[in-house]
């Protein structure tokens, strides 16, 4: 194993990193190859954010086995500090690599201890631990992985071999360390911007477009597997999904204060101002440099696309907003895109956005009951909804849900 890896795994591996573009979609990638490299049952991610340690994500080989088909390991917000009174904290605030044998039987003359909360909720078992520390280039803490459970050639819980885990992940770390500074550099630009808008429309919360990246990457994820969209192409989706996803209103940066603000209803000339966010938003993205420059373009432009032609803007160019087709009804209004005629992205986004408007409130409206949201989502689904979408939002709906928890509006 060690030899393969020297002289092949990690050169591709920096390629393979150097490859995505998104934070999350980034990290998750790298608790999977980590716990693939040690064949570990499980493992978490956790990244360093303002002094502490909250955990990003989490896989478990065993309990994900009894979950149902397609469905996915939920998990809490963890936040932990960096100390040394845990195994994660002590690794981030030591630098030290923390290899335990036996989570049971740490030594009390350690600073650090075992919890076993998880396991006594799950009824899961850890034995062996592998904590690493990923460090920045200027040797500041970026975060954790930690691996639980070594597994033999027989499938058999054993410990963390050494020096070579040891090797392997220190290694791997300064892969990932310069790939976690890039990425997150990356989504600072992007929530930069959205706080741009947000001092237009205080509607566009960082925690709003985070919910709703997030969101759209896992109703997308759902959707394309029962389409048999092959994984690679999934992949490479998600991560230029959840960006562009964080983007969608970014348009309205350019529509007035008046209206943006306003907290009454919007009558009918300023809501033909405000439907021109879509486009201005697009027009951001005209130059298609990349593929996330191009579902940027497609996402703001359409997100507001009814599946029965019923929404906006429809037919226009993007230049300059003119019709390009006018609805049959209404000469002086452009024809609404419909059905498959709306990008997939954009079909994705707008079950997302609409559902994390209803359920959380705002300056100009209460929140809706959880009850009430999806009662609507199934009435419109075939309306204003692609249904495909409806369906896949509703098969991870559990997942949205804990989306949810862990990008709590500020204010709550």
């Amino acid at each position: 194993m060690l030899e393969t890896y020297d002289s092949l795994d990690m050169p591709q591996l920096s390629i393979e990193f150097g490859k995505i573009k998104d934070i999350d979609i980034l990290l998750e990638t790298m608790l999977v190859k980590a716990k693939t490299l040690l064949n570990a049952d499980a493992g978490s991610i956790y990244i360093t954010e303002n002094g502490n340690l909250k955990i990003q994500h989490t896989k478990n080989d065993t309990l994900e086995a009894k979950l149902p088909a397609g469905r996915k390991l939920l998990y809490s917000t963890v936040v932990l500090p960096v100390n040394n009174k845990t195994l994660a904290g002590y690794v981030a605030s030591t630098g030290k690599i923390l290899k335990i044998d036996n989570a049971y039987a740490i030594s009390a003359d350690m600073p650090y201890s075992f919890n076993k909360q998880f396991d006594v909720i799950t009824g899961y078992k850890t034995r062996s631990i592998l904590t690493v520390p990923i460090v920045s280039s200027s040797n500041a803490s970026l975060g954790v992985i930690q691996l639980i459970n070594a597994k033999d050639d027989k499938g058999n819980i054993t410990s963390f071999a050494e020096p070579l885990s040891d090797y392997i992940m220190s290694n791997f770390t300064i892969y990932a360390a310069a790939a976690i500074e890039r990425t997150q550099m990356t989504r600072n630009m992007i929530l930069r911007m959205n706080k741009m808008a947000a001092l237009r429309d205080p509607k566009e919360t960082g925690m709003h477009v985070n919910r709703v990246g997030a969101y759209s990457v896992e109703i997308y994820e759902a959707w394309a597997i029962k389409k048999n969209v092959p994984i690679d192409e999934i992949n490479l989706n998600k991560d230029i999904l959840r960006m562009a996803a964080m983007l969608h209103d970014i348009g309205k940066i350019a529509i007035p204060d008046a209206i943006l603000k306003k907290p009454g209803r919007l009558d009918q000339d300023e809501f033909e101002v405000i439907k021109q966010h879509t486009f201005i938003g697009a027009r951001l993205f005209q130059e298609k440099w990349s593929d996330f420059d191009e579902a940027a373009c497609l996402i703001a432009l359409n997100h507001h696309e009814r599946w029965d032609g019923k929404g906006y803007p429809g037919h226009v160019d993007l230049d300059t907003g003119a019709i390009l087709a006018s609805d049959p009804d209404n000469p002086k209004k452009a024809k609404g895109k419909s059905g498959e005629e709306i990008p997939v992205l954009a079909r994705v986004v707008s079950v997302a956005d609409v559902y994390d408007a209803l359920i959380h409130s705002r300056c100009y409206k209460d929140a809706w009951p959880e009850t009430k949201v999806l009662d609507l989502f199934r009435e419109e689904a075939g309306r204003q909804f692609d249904p495909d979408m409806v369906d896949a939002f509703f098969a991870c709906h559990d997942v949205i849900k804990s989306i949810m928890a862990r990008y709590p509006d500020l204010e709550a």
